[in-house]
């Protein structure tokens, strides 16, 4: 036998790393070195290491909206969005007629991109669109300017229901994924004994969902970070995003390294909050072991 292979001098990987060869090497170029040129971008300045970029960012008028802004939208936006998603997951489960057009109707929104469902609710929520005209035909009044600049709370509350409509399908798709793998026995097994239905959802199926409601936290919460289309589209600028201050910086205003800045912050709080939701949801050996 003369294969080169069998030479005991030649290092030879195993095939599962060989084969994870092509993923490494593509999330290196469209992830790895971008990451890279934005660190240097973010903190180089004439030639030479600075936080001139950092400060810029800091003491920008609009910095601190745009993060209040977005942890306000995320803080009321993802606690939402699984509410729902898990009561439709949980109805769907229950297995009531016409329980798959329910699914097929709750999906259609991840079908449309973000900028298409902020013009659809413009069309609804602008001065001249659908609902004022309700209102009009109704006696409730001429209209009102929900996204004017002027009604700040409006102008949110337009966000958070344009993005609730939007994104909920994403965590309902996870959710019912993650039920479809408990097995059913348990759930019967504590109704037989007794366990009243919040008390079987309490304590047999969220501990049993926790690594679905792992993923579609790390991933939803990362996408309303990136919230932007659907601000843009219902507010221009009058309601400022981090997202949206970085597009700004980086095109209206010219200054790649400010938008650097930027985007490495989402990236740091990305991050940090992935980390919370692995540590606050990590799921016990004895669970594990009996799935």
């Amino acid at each position: 036998m003369s294969s080169a292979a069998g030479r005991p001098g030649r290092l030879r990987l195993p095939t599962p790393y060989l084969l994870l060869i092509p993923s490494a090497l593509t999330l290196a170029a469209l992830f790895g070195w971008p990451m890279v040129q934005g660190v240097l971008a973010a903190f180089r300045h004439d030639g030479g290491f600075s936080l001139d970029n950092v400060h810029r960012m800091v003491s920008d008028q609009r910095f601190g909206s745009a993060v209040r802004n977005t942890l306000l939208l995320i803080a009321v936006v993802v606690p939402l969005q699984f509410v729902l998603a898990l009561a439709m997951a949980l109805l769907l489960q229950a297995r009531p007629k016409f329980s798959g057009l329910y699914f097929y109707l709750w999906a259609v929104p991840l079908a449309i991109s973000d900028l298409a469902a902020g013009l659809v609710w413009l069309s609804i929520l602008d001065d001249q669109g659908y609902l004022n005209s309700v209102l009009h035909r109704l006696g409730l009044g001429d209209g009102y300017s929900w996204l004017s600049y002027q009604h700040g709370s409006t102008m949110f509350l337009a966000v958070v229901v344009a993005e609730v409509w939007r994104a909920t399908a994403l965590v309902l798709v996870i959710l019912v994924a993650g039920m479809q793998v408990i097995p059913r026995d348990y759930d019967e097994a504590a109704a037989v004994f007794g366990a009243t239905f919040w008390q079987r959802l309490r304590y047999v199926t969220l501990p049993l969902l926790k690594p679905s409601l792992q993923v579609a936290l790390i991933l939803r919460t990362i996408l309303a970070f990136q919230t932007f289309a659907v601000a843009r589209a219902l507010t221009g600028d009058n309601y400022p995003l981090l997202v949206g201050e970085t597009y700004q910086w980086y095109l209206d205003l010219q200054n790649p390294g400010v938008a650097s800045a930027i985007a490495l912050l989402i990236l740091a709080i990305s991050i940090f909050t992935a980390s919370i939701y692995l540590r606050a949801l990590r799921q016990p050996d004895a669970i594990r072991e009996a799935r």
